[in-house]
């Protein structure tokens, strides 16, 4: 979608893409399953991106499963839901994790735990967080009294949208989740979709600096796009 620009549905936000994807499709690994955090905004599932759930299990919001269909692998999943999913011969436990993003819209966060990721010294789940789009909401800090957030994958870029009552952000911003990895007490964070969309007003360098202020900087992870990361290492017994 390089250089094309894309409405949001409800017609008020054109949103416009300046990088090139670092993978084309033909080049991307296998996968099995997709955790969508919503299908009706151009850069969070454009074009390429409808083509790659094909066939594929996907979780995602409950107006986003009905919009996604006839796919049959598509399921919708409502705030703090829990539902089975199996892949790779495992089987993982998803929960949608309420979000505040386009108002009147829907999207959802998840966590994900597997019996193999084990539990910490207080006896709660290690578990992956995928924020999705979001600002920070006080409902997070729920996450904290039952799971123990060993990677919380962020979607940062302090994005903004025109409205009535002027700009509104509608992502976070540095400073937000500085303060949601210190309320859940988050392992390693890794800052995604911050770049590339003239939306976004916080860029790499600016999250940097407030993740210094807020005193986070040692537990952030950045990746390169289209190049592999490895976030946690498993022990003997496969928990992080």
């Amino acid at each position: 979608m390089n250089q094309e620009s894309k409405a949001l549905k409800d017609g008020s936000v054109v949103l416009q893409n300046s990088f090139d994807p670092a993978l084309g499709l033909e080049s991307l690994p296998p996968i099995d399953a997709v955790l969508l955090s919503h299908e009706d905004h151009a850069d969070n599932l454009d074009d390429l991106g409808r083509r790659l759930l094909d066939g594929r299990k996907v979780i995602t919001t409950m107006d986003g499963a009905k919009n996604l269909q006839p796919r049959p692998g598509v399921r919708g999943i409502r705030p703090w839901e829990t539902i089975p999913l199996e892949v790779g011969g495992k089987t993982f436990q998803v929960t949608g994790v309420p979000t505040r993003h386009v108002p009147g819209g829907e999207c959802t966060g998840f966590i994900l735990e597997c019996d193999t990721f084990g539990t910490n010294s207080k006896g709660l789940s290690n578990v992956i967080y995928f924020s999705g789009d979001t600002v920070y909401i006080d409902e997070m800090n729920e996450i904290r009294k039952k799971y123990h957030v060993c990677v919380a994958i962020l979607n940062l870029g302090k994005a903004i949208m025109p409205s009535h009552d002027g700009p509104l952000q509608i992502t976070m911003d540095g400073k937000q989740a500085g303060r949601l990895v210190k309320d859940l007490d988050v392992g390693l964070m890794v800052p995604i979709h911050f770049e590339g969309w003239s939306h976004f007003t916080q860029c790499k360098e600016e999250l940097n600096r407030n993740f210094e202020e807020e005193g986070i900087s040692n537990r952030v992870c950045w990746v390169t796009p289209g190049k592999p990361t490895t976030l946690v290492s498993g022990s003997d017994n496969g928990h992080f």
